[in-house]
């Protein structure tokens, strides 16, 4: 094609590309995109699969639980939108959090034959695979050079983006194999409408029903660039092709009418379940009411940097673990130039027109506010559901826009430099086909030199303190465990030991957006006083009247029978509190008994039959605890006195002061 010539939207042949062997093509390259996958997952599928993942802590604990909960739930006759076994007794409301139950229904199996480690992993693993399946499965239908397609799909499903998110573990985010497909619909549904209105309605349902139980999130900023796509579209469409128009209306109308229709059927009950459904959370998602410290910059998009900051709460507290991460923002420079050099050259190709517009508004919306500028953010986070939003995500639409230029840009100089070489000569045909192929490598090497130093993503193992290794599957039927760190205070590894004991015991808190003050209810002021003994920033609580009571209205009200504190100094820092001496000597002082010592913890088995709290004054609490101060309980930092390697020590230390009360 002759750069020259004009490529309107409305005229786009989408079966351009079938001459790439259709279905055998499909496996070919998707085998070849799962192996990159497996690649960049090599440390965790050359170790240890089944135990193996980016973390045991932080959002990838709460995942590892949200793939177990499905499993467990259908197994037992459970509700799968809906568990007590975390946040017990109020449960918690897996729609209105990051649950992935599309993905934890369909790994089911998986979970069940292998554990929750390893449904995670294959779904971490597949998650880059199936997006650039997807991206290339659109781009085919629009391009007549594969490598032009197969370069898109490598550039969506392995873009910075994706990676980044995937290091994060961020399931929910990384997952997106869905939005190219919609484009892919809407493309056949408006303009060149060669399947039946039904057919495209009920496929774009079907898209709207997968990616609803996928995330939430990702569908409503999906929905959003749909909108304004189709706007443009039909607005350029309709001033420009009044008549080409008006013939395609109608069927997109009708085609548009089936999907809302199905989808409303079939997501009727979830979407009553997510808003009214039992704990459902009202009010912003984030106790703040937005979440505008997250948003990029212009120059986002061309740095790398953006990350770096968080480094060290990640690794303290249970983020990824391996080398600073690419900001969300980072096309790729190569990427880009081909972007923005082909809507130049190529201008008369409409479809770059078209996803150069949309790309550079959701490069706006993902604006931070804070940077000396008015932002679109500043107004939008206060939009009830779309405030909601994470807005450095948009970038992803951002991701996909630059993405369908490049690879259509690519395909645009293929065949410009294929209609330069009309000599018979071989040596003329190489000459355009090296060309290509310089362009190919122009085009990702930035990125993969980029992404080199986070290949293969670091991986931890899965590490379960001995109580819950040796005697948390075996626990008697009707315990609620609170764990030590509570899980709601930043440390939220407990909701791996959970999922890994195959949800052997309830849990009191939990993490995520539920897992807020504002959202404690009658138990806010004994949440705050805990999250404070587990969260090692600031003055820790002291066991003062006010404290203790609140405590333990708390553990009443979450009907808690099980308080474990592990005994394991060599556990990984993020599965660890402020300290162990600190936290045996609190609960001591507030269930007023000492603990048994068992599997390397101190564990309360009788909370809720718990004598009368013990008063210690703060100097004599320190002595017991730390050795500051006064002159018994000197101890190490593993709660034992230096002396005597007793467990029990700070215990007894506390509950002696009893007897030094006067008047006690």
């Amino acid at each position: 094609m002759d750069r020259s010539e004009p490529v309107n939207v409305v005229d786009v042949d989408t079966d351009s590309g079938q001459s790439s062997n259709g279905a055998r093509t499909i496996v070919l390259v998707g085998t070849g995109y799962l192996a990159l996958a497996v690649f960049l997952w090599w440390s965790l599928w050359s170790s240890h699969p089944t135990s193996t993942t980016t973390c045991g802590c932080g959002d990838a604990a709460r995942f590892l639980w949200f793939f177990e909960w499905p499993a467990y739930a259908m197994a037992h006759g459970h509700n799968v939108l809906y568990s007590t076994w975390l946040f017990h007794p109020g449960g918690i409301n897996l729609l209105n959090d990051t649950s992935v139950l599309a993905l934890g229904i369909v790994l089911a199996p998986v979970t069940w034959l292998f554990g929750p480690v390893a449904s995670m992993n294959v779904a971490l693993t597949l998650a880059p695979a199936l997006s650039a399946l997807a991206m290339f499965a659109l781009l085919r239908r629009w391009v007549s050079w594969t490598p032009a397609a197969i370069v898109g799909g490598l550039a969506y499903g392995f873009a910075p983006f994706m990676v980044t998110e995937l290091a994060l573990n961020q399931i929910n985010i990384a997952f997106l194999a869905v939005p190219p497909l919609i484009v892919l619909v809407l493309a056949d549904l408006l303009v060149t409408q060669k399947r039946s209105p039904w057919r495209n309605g009920l496929a774009l349902a079907a898209l709207v029903v997968v990616q609803f139980f996928l995330s939430t999130e990702i569908l409503l900023i999906t929905v959003l660039a749909a909108i304004v796509g189709v706007l443009i579209l039909t607005g350029w469409a309709a001033l420009s092709e009044p008549a080409a128009f008006g013939v395609r209306a109608g069927d997109a109308v009708r085609g548009a009418a089936v999907a809302v229709a199905a989808s409303v059927v079939v997501l009727a009950y979830p979407l009553w379940f997510l808003v009214a459904g039992p704990a459902h959370l009202t009010g912003p998602i984030w106790s703040a009411g937005g979440t505008a410290r997250y948003g990029t910059t212009w120059a986002s998009f061309v740095t790398t940097g953006g990350l770096g900051d968080l480094r060290p709460s990640m690794l303290r507290f249970g983020g990824y673990q391996g080398p600073v991460l690419i900001g969300l923002g980072y096309l790729g420079l190569g990427v880009l130039a081909a972007a923005v050099v082909g809507a130049v050259v190529f201008r008369r190709d409409r479809r770059l027109w078209l996803f150069g517009v949309v790309g550079l508004l959701f490069a706006a919306l993902s604006l931070g506010p804070g940077h000396g500028i008015w932002v679109p953010w500043e107004v939008l986070q206060h939009v009830p559901w779309i405030g909601d939003i994470v807005e450095v995500r948009f970038a992803l639409v951002v991701t996909l826009c630059v993405t369908v230029m490049a690879a259509l840009s690519l395909d645009h100089g293929h065949r410009w430099l294929a209609g330069r070489s009309k000599s018979p000569s071989q040596s003329s045909s190489y000459w355009a086909a090296a060309v290509s192929w310089a362009l190919v490598i122009v085009v990702l090497l930035p990125s993969a030199v980029v992404l080199a130093p986070q290949i293969p993503i670091t991986t931890r193992p899965v590490v379960l303190p001995k109580w819950y290794a040796e005697r948390g599957p075996n626990l008697a039927p009707g315990r609620v465990v609170l764990a030590y760190p509570v899980p709601f205070a930043g440390f939220q590894s407990s909701q791996a030991w959970q999922a890994s004991n195959t949800m052997q015991w309830k849990q009191a808190g939990g993490g995520g957006p539920q897992g807020q003050p504002s959202r404690a209810g009658a138990a806010r002021p004994g949440f705050e006083v805990l999250s404070g003994a587990s969260f090692p920033l600031g003055p820790a609580p002291d066991p003062t009247p006010a404290n203790v009571a609140a405590v333990r209205q708390s553990l009443a009200l979450w009907q808690v029978t099980t308080l474990v504190v592990p005994d394991q100094p060599e556990l990984p820092v993020y599965e660890q509190g402020r300290s162990a001496p600190y936290a045996v000597g609190f609960f001591t002082a507030v269930l007023g008994t000492a603990p048994a010592y068992e599997h390397s913890a101190w564990v309360w088995e009788t909370v809720r039959t718990a004598p009368l709290p013990v008063p210690v004054p703060s100097d004599r609490f320190a002595a017991c605890t730390t050795g500051t101060t006064g002159t018994t309980g000197t101890t190490g930092t593993t709660g034992r006195p230096a002396s005597s390697g007793d467990p029990l020590a700070v215990p007894r230390c506390i509950l002696a002061t009893e007897t030094m009360v006067p008047g006690a």
